[in-house]
């Protein structure tokens, strides 16, 4: 018995299976989002319970937070979720000029809610010290502020390369990225503005 070895034409070399690379990179992110929703989670749980069982919540002199200025705050943070949508859109549509001007007022808005939360903290009679209440609310809108300052920093970078001759050739996770990364940021603000200056 004798055994031939077929022609190299017929050998079927195994196919690389198609890669989306982008699908991958957001799918990271979006456990990354996740892992971060479990430690503010974690916090809203803690403020509750803290909240529910203490005899004495707020510090001695103080009877409640103002909202009016959150509120404004709020106003300002959620309404940059549509405009960082509809910078998204523009630059679906290769309008850069109104990408990046709507990409740029969302990063004023943003900086505008720092501004008010560090203008609301300087008016305040309280400080990280004064009891189980003051330590969390500072621990929860510092943790928070700190988000959108990086959430600024992102579209900030974003903008940046928006300038970069071919930078989305190979496509545009940054935008997308950054973008979730925002709508996440709103979210939290507005589960952390009912839990602290709604329920008191």
């Amino acid at each position: 018995m004798t055994f031939t070895t077929p022609p190299s034409s017929l050998i079927v070399e195994p196919q690389p299976q198609p890669h989306d690379e982008k699908k991958h990179n957001l799918t990271g992110f979006i456990i990354f989002l996740c892992s971060e929703s479990v430690i503010f989670l974690a916090f809203f749980s803690g403020y509750a319970v803290l909240k529910t069982s203490a005899l004495n919540w707020l510090p001695p002199g103080v009877a409640g937070l103002d909202v009016h200025m959150p509120l404004i705050n709020t106003i300002v943070l959620v309404s940059s979720s549509g405009t960082i949508y509809l910078a998204e859109r523009f630059k679906a549509k290769e309008n850069l000029a109104l990408f990046r001007g709507f990409w740029l007022l969302s990063m004023a808005m943003g900086a505008y809610f720092l501004y008010g939360q560090y203008v609301e903290w300087s008016g305040l009679e309280f400080g990280f010290t004064s009891g189980t209440f003051g330590g969390t609310f500072y621990l929860l809108t510092g943790f928070h502020g700190l988000h959108v300052a990086t959430g600024i920093g992102l579209m900030g970078l974003m903008l940046v390369k928006s300038f970069l001759p071919g930078n989305y050739e190979k496509g545009e996770q940054g935008v997308e990225a950054t973008s979730l990364f925002w709508h996440f940021v709103d979210v939290i603000w507005i589960v952390l503005f009912i839990l602290i200056y709604l329920w008191q």
